[in-house]
C-alpha cells in the first residue's frame, strides 16, 4: 500500500509518501510553474511514489475549490483560476487510488487535531499565515468542511478598520491586510524598497519602521478576525501557523492587544491564541491524515 499527499500552495506544489519511515526531507517541492502547471505536478506525484502502485492520494488546495466534484481554483495557479479537475486527473493518473479533496485550511486542521495543539479541545481555529490566509474549523470534535468544501475561509472575513482591495475582488478582508502579500504591496507604497515576504520579515526584525508598522497593521487585524470568530464559534483556543507566525512580537504584540480588546463576552476571558508547533510542513501532514482517513464530500 502506497499512500501519498499532496498539497497545493500559494507559492508552490508539495507532495510526499505517507509512511513510518518518512520525515520532512522527505517531501518534495517544487515553484509554481508558469506553464504546464498538471504536467509537473504529474511529474512531482510521479517521482514521489517512485514506481509504486498508489492506493491513496490526499489533495490539499488552495481555494476555492469544489470538493464533491473534485475541481480546484487556485487564484495562485493561473491555468487553474478558472477551475481544474485535479481528482479525476489523478485518478487517470493512479486508477487504482482513492483521491479525496480538501480546502488547505481543512487539512491544517485535521494535522493540528492529530499531531498538534488542537487535539484536546472540541471546538478550535487554525489558522495559516503565509503569502496568504488559511483557516479550519473543528466544531464538537469535526474538522467543518461546508457545503462545497470552502468552510474555513477566515481570509476572507471582514476586518472593521480596514478598506484595502482584495484580490478576491471585496475590500476590507483580513487577507488583504495581513497576508504576507498584501503586506508586502502595502510597505512598498509607504516607500519600503523590498519585494518578498521574507525579505519583509528580515527587515521588520532588524526594526525598519516600515516593515515593522505592516507586521503592527497584520496583528491587529489578525486579532479583531480572531475575536470575532471565536465569539461567533465560542471557541477558547485557536493555533496560529505559517510563516508570518514567526514574526515575533511586532505580530503578536498587537495581535494579542486586539484580542484582549475585543474578545471581552463573559464565555471568551479565556481565549487562547498560541504559535503552533508544526511548522511548514502541517498542511500536507492534514492531507495526509485525508488520505489515511479516505474522506470524501
Amino acid at each position: 500500500m502506497t499512500v501519498l499527499a499532496l498539497e497545493i500552495g500559494a507559492s508552490g506544489f508539495a507532495a510526499s509518501r505517507i509512511a513510518d519511515d518518512v520525515d520532512t526531507d522527505d517531501i518534495r517541492r517544487i515553484p509554481i510553474p508558469a506553464a504546464g502547471a498538471w504536467a509537473k505536478c504529474q511529474e512531482l506525484l510521479l517521482e514521489v511514489a517512485g514506481g509504486a502502485e498508489v492506493t491513496d492520494l490526499g489533495i490539499a488546495s488552495a481555494g476555492p475549490i469544489d470538493m464533491a466534484a473534485g475541481v480546484i481554483a487556485p487564484s495562485d495557479v493561473p491555468e487553474w483560476r478558472t477551475g481544474f479537475g485535479i481528482v479525476e486527473a489523478a485518478r487517470k493518473l493512479f486508477p487504482k487510488a482513492r483521491v479525496p479533496l480538501a480546502l488547505d485550511g481543512v487539512c491544517l486542521a485535521l494535522a493540528e487535531r492529530n499531531f498538534g495543539s488542537t487535539g484536546g479541545v472540541m471546538d478550535s481555529l487554525v489558522l495559516g499565515v503565509s503569502e496568504r490566509i488559511t483557516g479550519g474549523v473543528a466544531v464538537g470534535g469535526f474538522v467543518v468542511v461546508g457545503r462545497t468544501g470552502n468552510a474555513g475561509h477566515v481570509g476572507h472575513v471582514l476586518v472593521p478598520g480596514f478598506d484595502e482591495r482584495c484580490d478576491c475582488g471585496g475590500r476590507g478582508c483580513l487577507e488583504a491586510v495581513a497576508g504576507g502579500l498584501a503586506m508586502v504591496r502595502w510597505a512598498r507604497e509607504q516607500g519600503w524598497a523590498g519585494a518578498t515576504v521574507p525579505e519583509l520579515l528580515d527587515a521588520a526584525r532588524v526594526g525598519e519602521d516600515i516593515p515593522a508598522a505592516a507586521l503592527g497593521r497584520a496583528g491587529t487585524a489578525l486579532g479583531r478576525a480572531i475575536a470575532s470568530v471565536a465569539a461567533l464559534l465560542d471557541l477558547d483556543l485557536v493555533v496560529l501557523g505559517g510563516s508570518l507566525a514567526e514574526a515575533g512580537p511586532a505580530l503578536w504584540k498587537p495581535l494579542g492587544e486586539a484580542v484582549a480588546t475585543h474578545a471581552r463576552l463573559s464565555f471568551l476571558p479565556g481565549l487562547r491564541v498560541v504559535p503552533s508547533q508544526l511548522g511548514d510542513v502541517a498542511t500536507i501532514m492534514g492531507a495526509g491524515v485525508l488520505a489515511l482517513s479516505g474522506m470524501t464530500a
